[in-house]
């Protein structure tokens, strides 16, 4: 029987089949999304760059470069043909290679809703209405804050202690940011490093979600712009590691951590997260961190689930590491927000997560395409004619099918059927698109997006945002991906789908597109916005983490993070919720102290 399932694009890249190893030879198959033509190898100590190379080219590797700052690790672009899991078998099996594994995909933790301007109530909670907010409450109860005004009275200057943003970039232009950036030097002139595909030594943010990070921890107090952050003198190191969607790789937060130690940051703030398999390359460098004397601090999760459970891990939240800190989110009365993650063994602590109010990277626009009339832009050309007359309408609503109507016919075998249509991209700075798709089709037939900045047929000369197979039984991805289009940034900027089946397919149901968005954005140095997750909660607790460092500069991570257990306060909300069952209390973790150890009291 044929069943239709809504699905992302991403989806079909082929998440239910993924492979990993711990090590040479040992195998589990978990859940969890990584990119589909590269794999992550860990070769064993004196293997020299040549010996790396012939290894690579045995098994066919398209390229082979060593990540930057990581010495053992090594990322390989696999050759056409060749799965992920076939690429980890072979090369576990090679004497050479101590580890191999998927690069894995990581999402920021956001819950994004459009720019308002707010209160502060994290800071200083009287119980106002957030105007801006969008989660329910949006008035909490007076004194359910972080104690922030009277932490003030004793620290604000958190200069001394850089923190390390590794996220989706910083505005590091936002004037409630610009005097509080790291000071990189020659090397770094614009305050750290991008880590986005070729990379570059420009970390700005086209997402959005890193500045807002970068504002929790560090606006600038006493300015007369914008908000306060917890800091009101800080170094923010800004480590771009996300890209305009908000998707990272291992390879990527692996090379943005290692660069933070390597420059000294003292708090890497992870905003981020993903479930699923163990990541191993990932697991290393949280291991180089704690070596290093770095605490990091990390986001539970926006799944309103359980990370103690076997099936619902969330990375790098679920790491044991000592130097790992995992946040989850307070609504406006302290109670657990309603889409926050917890675990009694992997979450510490919990703080404001809800009607966050901070700094933006700019003005973003969205366009909702409804994709309604073939005649308004969008048309089908198909080498075989489908049965049912190509892409067309059909789903309950207007939308994108083939065949059309949707659900009247089966599409043919060997047809190459495709639309798109012409956007002006001209002006931003950042551009996604999401898309998502409702497919029931066969094993070996492909649906492809493509885009072309210079327009025309994106599938004659464009460049591949997704290219995939899917089983009949589909399965639901929401919310639905997004795609970093920023390169198609043009007045002719061209984006399609297209259908291709197998020679010898029956066909099926088909293909249909029933969402279409373009978010644009102009980067801009003043935008504020509110937003809600565990992502928010992340920044207010490395900002107490960094005022604790620089009032204590002696401490080591261990110290700053057992200030902040110990000097919260305890929630019966949170009890079974987390380890401590409390919330971070700024004032508290100042003025914690440690019990002496190894003093002997002698009665005379």
């Amino acid at each position: 029987m044929n069943r239709t399932k809504f699905i992302s694009l991403l989806s079909a890249i082929g998440l239910g089949f993924t492979l990993s190893c711990a090590q040479a030879g040992a195998f589990n198959q978990p859940s969890g999304a990584f990119l589909p033509n590269q794999v992550l190898i860990e070769f064993k100590p004196n293997t020299s760059l040549t010996a790396r190379n012939q290894t690579a080219q045995v098994y066919g590797a398209q390229s082979i470069r060593a990540l930057a700052n990581t010495s053992s690790w090594s990322i390989a672009n696999l050759p056409a043909g060749q799965s992920v899991a076939q690429a980890v078998a072979a090369y576990a099996s090679n004497p050479k290679v101590a580890s191999v594994q998927p690069n894995y995909i990581y999402h920021t933790m956001a819950v994004p809703n459009d720019p308002q301007y707010g209160q502060l109530w994290a800071a200083k909670n009287n119980g106002q209405a957030i105007t801006t907010g969008t989660y329910v409450p949006t008035t909490g109860t007076v004194a359910n804050d972080m104690n922030l005004e009277a932490a003030w009275n004793v620290q604000t200057d958190c200069s001394s202690t850089i923190v390390a943003v590794i996220d989706s970039g910083v505005n590091y232009n936002s004037t409630d940011l610009a005097t509080n950036m790291w000071n990189g030097g020659a090397a770094a002139p614009l305050h750290g490093w991008n880590f986005v595909g070729a990379g570059s030594n420009d970390p700005m943010d086209l997402n959005g979600h890193g500045t807002h990070v970068a504002g929790t921890i560090g606006a600038v107090a006493n300015n007369a712009i914008g908000v306060t952050g917890v800091c009101w003198k800080a170094s923010i190191m800004a480590v771009r590691a996300m890209d305009a969607a908000g998707a990272g790789s291992t390879a990527s937060i692996i090379q943005s951590i290692d660069y933070a130690i390597t420059h000294g940051a003292k708090i890497i703030n992870m905003s981020l997260g993903g479930g699923g398999a163990f990541d191993q390359a990932f697991s290393n460098a949280i291991t180089r961190a704690q070596n290093a004397n770095v605490l990091v601090v990390v986001a539970a999760g926006n799944d309103n689930t359980n990370n103690d459970a076997l099936a619902t891990p969330s990375w790098p939240c679920n790491f044991s590491h000592a130097n790992v800190l995992c946040v989850a989110a307070l609504d406006q009365n302290y109670a657990l927000a309603n889409f926050s993650n917890w675990g009694a063994t992997s979450v510490d602590v919990a703080a404001p997560g809800t009607n966050i109010l901070s700094t933006w990277n700019g003005v973003h626009t969205v366009t909702n395409d409804p994709l309604t009339a073939l005649g308004g832009g969008w048309f089908g050309s198909s080498t075989t004619a489908l049965t049912g007359g190509g892409w067309g309408f059909g789903l309950a609503g207007p939308g994108l099918t083939v065949p059309s109507p949707w659900g009247t016919a089966l599409y043919n075998a060997g047809t190459d059927d495709r639309a798109f249509k012409t956007f002006n991209l001209s002006g931003s700075n950042g551009a996604t698109l999401t898309v998502s798709a409702a497919m029931n089709v066969l094993n070996g037939d492909t649906l492809n997006a493509n885009f072309n900045a210079a327009g025309g047929d994106p599938f004659i000369a464009g460049t591949n945002i997704f290219s995939g197979t899917n089983a009949k039984d589909g399965f639901m991805s929401t919310p639905s991906p997004e795609f970093d289009i920023s390169s198609c940034i043009s007045a002719n900027c061209s984006i399609g789908i297209q259908l291709l089946s197998a020679p010898a397919s029956v066909g099926d149901i088909g293909v249909a597109i029933t969402s279409f968005k373009i978010d644009t954005v102009t980067l801009n140095n003043t935008s504020l916005n509110t937003i809600n997750g565990t992502s928010m909660a992340t920044p207010e607790v490395t900002g107490i983490a960094a005022l604790v460092w620089a009032h204590n500069p002696l401490f080591n991570y261990a110290d700053v993070a057992n200030a902040i257990k110990q000097g919260g306060r305890t929630l019966p909300t949170l009890v079974g919720k987390t380890n401590t069952a409390k919330a971070v209390d700024a004032l508290g973790a100042l003025s914690y102290i440690a019990p002496p150890n190894g003093i002997a009291v002698v009665v005379h």
